[in-house]
């Protein structure tokens, strides 16, 4: 024997049915706090802002990445090589 029940509701009035609280405020305020805080953090992820915190260490550190790529694309050695 074999039955099937099929039962058209909504998840919210499933939830009422079996007496399971509303989560539907508790989702609302996460995702709003949630977004929130992305729209603040959003400035440090930057291009201008990673770049300016990169090379805000170490003055010549543009002239040692410029020498990486150059190295790493082939097209020549170092400057410290050129300067010899």
């Amino acid at each position: 024997m074999k039955v099937n029940v099929e039962i058209d509701c909504t998840p919210l009035e499933a939830r009422q049915f079996f007496g399971l609280p509303d989560v539907q405020p508790m989702q609302t305020a996460v995702m709003d706090k949630l977004q929130q805080q992305m729209l603040a953090n959003i400035e440090k992820v930057s291009p201008e802002a990673l770049m300016q915190s990169w090379f805000t260490f170490d003055p010549k550190i543009a002239e040692r990445f410029g020498d990486m790529f150059v190295t790493m694309a082939g097209l020549g050695g170092s400057r410290a090589a050129d300067k010899k």
